[in-house]
């Protein structure tokens, strides 16, 4: 078996904490590690193979990143060099999956939801394995607890068991849910998979040729780069869009849903997020250096400042480096219209944070004026940026920590902390971690146009442009 775990998103359910360079399955919302890492490591205890992940470009080297932090060896990172939805996404994963192996039985999983019950989970996955090998493609149907709107729905033909699916229907309103739930005969639609790799290709082809066409010339045609496998950028950009319930679990009469009741939940909300989190006496959850007096029903996170809140009740309040957010939570789901607003007016809150990280360490943007900014820079050891230069900005950088290798121009020479030096507009330049410990610097940015698009790259050691 093979898991295929589909990292995309846009980072606006969960605004500010989550951006479009780093939405919310890489955020450690529950624990030490992330989303994405806790839907890797409770596949532990199951036969499974070294999984298949399918990622933007964007978020590649934060996937190599985390798979390493939890031991992944060997794992098949798949690039879209364009959005495509799930059906696309999945079939060149099965392309990639047959070239690894003779038919393997892929289980496709979301990197952004939560399962609380892992026995559950595990006990419903080798149910499904033993359907996908008898030539059935499998869904997993959540156990409703309550008549959600939020998800689309499963109608299984039959109550309570393994059952050939009847129907995939649309998010309801209020009124339907309820009489989905009271019928017993409806699931949630997981958006969770298992089905062997040909027979997925082989129905697919009956409904939606062209998506298998695309996605088997975009997987022959593919690139190795580093550690990633880039799908071909003009054959997938060819793919028509479309998910794998409309492209294919509608269509086919070879599906079956496998009722799972282990305490799962999309995360789609802040509200959803507050009802996973353990909550104190008065329902409130509360995360980093918050205060509080009279609260009830709170989601209150702080990452970099005293927070305080007194009277409240029912509230999202989130605050992180650049941006203060505060929601009631049943008008929570609506951020994405205030991310909208904010990537019309170009802000960059929309898409990152002040922290960005880069394969060779991060950066902190730590104050921004008219022509000048000044970041924190951090290089892992061994680690260098790109051999590169500025049409617009100068550069002056302090080592705070570690050992600095500097080439600028033709000349190469070390500074050690306290020391410093300057970088002219249009000097040829590269930082280097020569050092088992990482290194630190303040760069001050002075000149006409700061943008992170100043950047012309001679050489690079991760092919980025």
């Amino acid at each position: 078996m093979i898991p295929v775990v589909m990292s995309g998103g846009s980072g606006t359910r969960l605004w500010p904490l989550s951006r479009k360079h780093k939405p919310k399955q890489f955020l450690n919302l529950f624990g030490d590690d992330s989303m994405f890492q806790q839907t890797i490591l409770r596949l532990k205890g199951l036969d499974s193979a070294s999984p298949i992940v399918v990622c933007n470009e964007s978020h590649r080297f934060m996937v190599a990143e985390q798979l390493l932090e939890i031991g992944i060896e060997s794992p098949s990172i798949l690039l879209e060099p364009a959005g495509r939805n799930t059906a696309p996404a999945i079939v060149s994963a099965a392309f990639q999956a047959l070239s690894r192996e003779q038919d393997p039985v892929l289980l496709v999983l979301a990197a952004d939801h939560v399962i609380a019950d892992i026995e559950a989970f595990h006990q419903a996955i080798k149910v499904a394995e033993q359907q996908a090998l008898a030539g059935n493609l499998v869904t997993f149907g959540i156990v409703p607890n309550c008549a959600h709107t939020g998800y689309g729905y499963i109608q299984a033909e039959e109550k309570e068991t393994i059952s050939a699916v009847k129907q995939f229907v649309e998010k309801p309103d209020l009124a339907t849910a309820e009489q989905y739930l009271a019928s017993g005969e409806y699931y949630w639609n997981s958006g969770m998979f298992m089905f062997k790799a040909s027979l997925l290709i082989e129905e697919m082809n009956k409904f939606n040729p062209d998506i298998v066409e695309k996605c088997r010339l975009a997987v022959s045609q593919s690139e190795q780069d580093l550690d990633f496998v880039r799908l071909n950028k003009t054959a997938f950009e060819a793919c028509p869009s479309d998910s794998i319930d409309y492209a294919l679990m509608e269509k086919t009469n070879k599906a079956v849903v496998v009722p799972l009741d282990a305490g799962w939940n999309d995360v789609g909300s802040w509200s959803s997020l507050w009802e996973c989190s353990q909550q104190d006496e008065n329902n409130n959850v509360l995360k980093g250096d918050v205060e509080i007096q009279n609260v009830k029903n709170a989601y209150i996170h702080s990452e970099h400042r005293l927070v305080s809140a007194i009277g409240v009740e029912d509230l999202v309040i989130v605050e992180t480096a650049d941006a203060v957010m505060v929601a009631s939570k049943a008008q929570a789901q609506d951020i994405k219209d205030i991310v909208a607003k904010l990537k019309a007016q170009s802000r960059p809150e929309a898409e990152n944070h002040r922290l960005c990280y880069r394969p060779w360490g991060y950066y902190d943007s730590i104050d921004l004026g008219e022509r000048f900014q000044v970041k924190r820079i951090r290089v892992k050891p061994g680690a260098s940026l790109s051999l590169q230069m500025h049409h617009h900005r100068a550069e002056h950088w302090v080592v705070v920590q570690g050992t600095a290798e500097v080439t600028r121009d033709d000349e190469v020479f070390l500074l050690s902390e306290n020391e410093s030096t300057f970088i002219p507009v249009g000097q040829k330049h590269r930082l280097h971690n020569p050092g088992r410990v990482p290194l630190e610097i303040i760069e001050i940015q002075s000149g006409g146009y700061l943008g992170e698009d100043d950047i012309v790259r001679f050489q690079d050691n991760y092919h980025r442009n």
